[in-house]
């Protein structure tokens, strides 16, 4: 038996989408740009898939810029939008529990003397609203707050972050990093001006993404070339990925709620299991609407969460012990530092991200297998609680 449980590092496409990448590339392979008839019927469809993907954010205004990836559209809107803005002087404002694909930007672009402040978080993971406030006092250039936060879950507050920043006099423009929560919640529609998407996050195919744009946003090109993708992102289509992701968006769309009910149910049977059947245990993900359905974090006192990854691993179960990004990386994890863990906790925390394919049968086998795991390696470990 296999039961994969780490859903937020990438998940399994759908068959629908795999048959619908082979066709473009068996059938439909014309470059979209060309102008003979091959062209034209990729053209088209890279266009549905392009309404698709717009469709399940449910904006008309935003535009839908094709990237690699949530890296890419993250680096893009954030250098993209900074390239137009004249006054270094203004701060950016972002939080402390982002992706490293924002968080590194930062990092980067304070290194080269622009003056970054970093919002912290409660124990639970959500932004001080008061501390944002203060930081629009400075009159920042750019926000980045993303919307769910990888690791534990957390859904920021975007519509009232949104509605702070409007009230301001000189505007900051405002991303949001939403890649775990595209396809698995509802997005407010008209709140960002940029807003990061991946595909693979939600069944389509890894290496697309895109970025929304909103009409009028200002954004410049990191790349020069043909002028695809509206000039911001040049270079021949990649229509197959394209159109998986369209398919993958659609999908997403006609189930949005019953996936929500399903995931929200498998992760409180897992809560449930674990509470009853293990000690020593910390829920950072809680069953709530201000939690994404679809990840939760656990922290189990007197072990390491790498050795119950490999523990769990070996019955054929797979979780995940932080960022697939960060995962190899042996510093501290910033996101657990902010939630105020105690080392024990942090070094013994386990993401479990579920999809809508999993079933209640596995997860009844993961309680029962977390617990004789948890429970042997704290023998070994000498933990009495």
């Amino acid at each position: 038996m296999e039961i994969y449980l780490d859903n937020s590092a990438t998940t399994k496409p759908l068959d629908e989408v795999v048959a619908a990448v082979n066709h473009m590339m068996t059938e439909n392979y014309g470059n979209p740009s060309a102008l003979h008839r091959r062209g034209l019927e990729a053209e088209h469809a890279v266009k549905k898939a392009r309404s698709q993907v717009a469709s399940l954010f449910n904006t008309g205004n935003h535009d839908v810029i094709f990237t690699s990836g949530g890296t890419e559209s993250n680096n893009l809107a954030i250098f993209g939008s900074l390239s137009t803005i004249r006054d270094t002087s203004r701060p950016l404002v972002t939080s402390a529990i982002e992706h490293p694909s924002v968080l590194n930007i930062f990092k980067h672009l304070e290194k080269n003397g622009r003056k970054v402040i970093y919002i912290r978080t409660d124990a639970q993971g959500f932004i001080d609203l008061d501390e944002f406030k203060k930081a629009l006092d400075d009159h920042p250039a750019l926000v980045s707050i993303m919307t769910v936060n990888n690791e534990i879950g957390s859904i920021q507050p975007i519509a009232e972050i949104a509605r702070l920043i409007e009230a301001c006099d000189e505007k900051p423009v405002f991303h949001t990093d939403a890649v775990q929560a595209f396809g698995k919640i509802p997005l407010p529609s008209t709140a960002v001006d940029l807003m990061s998407v991946s595909a693979h996050k939600f069944h389509g195919p890894k290496g697309i993404g895109g970025l929304f744009v909103k009409k009028g946003a200002r954004l410049a090109p990191l790349m020069f070339g043909g002028g695809q993708e509206g000039n911001l992102r040049p270079g021949t289509e990649n229509a197959p990925a394209i159109v998986g992701m369209g398919t993958a968006a659609a999908w997403a769309e006609a189930r949005l709620s019953e996936n929500m009910d399903k995931l929200n149910q498998l992760k409180a049977s897992v809560i449930n299991g674990i509470l009853k059947e293990i000690s020593g245990v910390r829920i950072n993900s809680p069953i709530s609407p201000q939690f994404a359905p679809h990840i939760l974090s656990v922290s189990f006192k007197g072990i390491r969460g790498e050795v119950l990854l490999h523990s769990l691993e070996q019955d054929g179960i797979y979780v995940a012990t932080r960022s697939a990004c960060s995962s190899k990386k042996k510093s501290r994890n910033h996101v657990l530092e902010a939630l105020q863990l105690s080392p024990d906790e942090a070094e013994g925390t386990i993401r479990i991200s579920f999809s809508s394919f999993n079933r209640q049968d596995e997860l009844d086998y993961v309680i029962e297998k977390l617990k004789h795991h948890v429970a042997s390696i704290r023998r070994i470990t000498g933990w009495r609680g």
